[in-house]
């Protein structure tokens, strides 16, 4: 069968056309704007553990993702710092299109950063500082402040004078050196308070409970109050304090649900509140931005604001009884924030 000459160079023509578009198609993974106008991201996570705040956090990442085109590569390093630059590593070799590390330690993983910014990767510490001039971006909160917060929390409790116990978060990560900078900072005008004890319990609770326990044995009636660099700590020392018989004043940082609780119901002073869902979420979206070429403050910070009992409803709402509703509203609220640069609101 003869196909005529013009019918031919039409369908010449057709055909190279269609090349022509797919191959423009191609290339670039970064590109586009996001959500449903945009390309899918890939974006590789990290985690020192999974705390009750990083557990909380991880909501906040999945409903951000979700509605903006993002693909989460998730890990824990089970606070081990050679199982975190693994995990980077990975993640450099998959070809991701952003990074983001809540570091075990401030000063670790510097060969994967120098590594991702030569692959051109953004790469960013969040909830937890890295000791790097080569980051693409922070989104951090201000430990020193909520250090400083909860330690005049427990002066303001015992009048100025007294005893006290500290329980820090893992030894060398950003959170435990400012949070327990920020302790000082308030002791040193407070001549008649003093520590007792300071040690790790890694931020978690069941290795609280066992630090609490060993204390209340060595001081006994000496400890007046405790400051737990974060909630769950917090909650591990009241539970030692429960079952040796004692009532102690505690204070905590995190403000997770039974912090709440416990600030609600009086078995703790106070908290400071770092919504985990909230942070991470912005975190993941400062990336993706980055990684997308969009404008963004690529360092912002959040501000803990305090918990007591006189104020703790307002954040019981978002963190326990309308928890589900505020996850679903997240991802326009995490945007609305970046632009007003209060990342840590939580009013749509």
């Amino acid at each position: 069968m003869r196909i005529r000459t013009p019918r031919l160079l039409a369908f010449l023509v057709a055909c190279a056309m269609m090349l022509f578009t797919a191959a423009c198609g191609a290339g670039d993974p970064n590109k586009g704007s996001g959500g449903s106008g945009g390309d899918q991201l890939r974006i590789g996570v990290s985690v020192y553990d999974m705390s009750s705040f990083i557990t909380a956090g991880k909501a906040g990442i999945e409903s951000y993702a979700k509605a903006n085109d993002i693909d989460i590569l998730w890990n824990s390093a089970n606070l081990d710092v050679s199982t975190q630059a693994d995990q980077v590593d990975q993640f450099i070799n998959a070809g991701v299109d952003a990074i983001i590390v809540v570091p075990v330690q401030a000063d670790s993983l510097g060969p994967q950063v120098a590594q991702a910014k030569a692959k051109k990767i953004p790469f960013l510490a969040v909830n937890a500082a890295l000791n790097s001039n080569d980051l693409a971006g922070t989104v951090l909160p201000d430990d020193v402040k909520a250090g400083e917060q909860e330690m005049q929390m427990m002066a303001d409790k015992l009048g100025g004078k007294g005893n006290i116990v500290v329980l820090q978060g893992p030894l060398g990560q950003s959170g435990e050196l400012d949070r327990t900078k920020g302790i000082q900072n308030v002791l040193a005008k407070h001549p008649g308070m003093k520590i007792l004890a300071k040690d790790t319990a890694n931020w978690k609770r069941d290795e609280a409970v066992n630090k609490m326990k060993n204390w209340i044995s060595s001081f006994g009636d000496k400890i007046d109050g405790v400051v737990a660099e974060n909630d769950d700590m917090g909650l591990g020392a009241l539970q030692a304090t429960r079952e040796s018989g004692k009532t102690l004043p505690i204070v905590g940082v995190d403000g997770i649900e039974d912090g709440l609780k416990a600030v609600e119901n009086g078995d703790f002073i106070g908290t400071n509140l770092q919504d985990g869902t909230v942070e991470l979420a912005a975190g993941v979206a400062v990336a993706a931005k980055i990684a997308r070429g969009d404008t963004v403050d690529k360092h912002p910070v959040y501000l803990m604001p305090e918990v007591n009992k006189g104020n703790v409803d307002q954040f019981m709402k978002h963190v326990v009884t309308d928890r589900d509703a505020f996850v679903k509203q997240l991802p326009t609220l995490i945007d609305k924030n970046l632009k007003t640069g209060d990342i840590a609101n939580e009013k749509s």
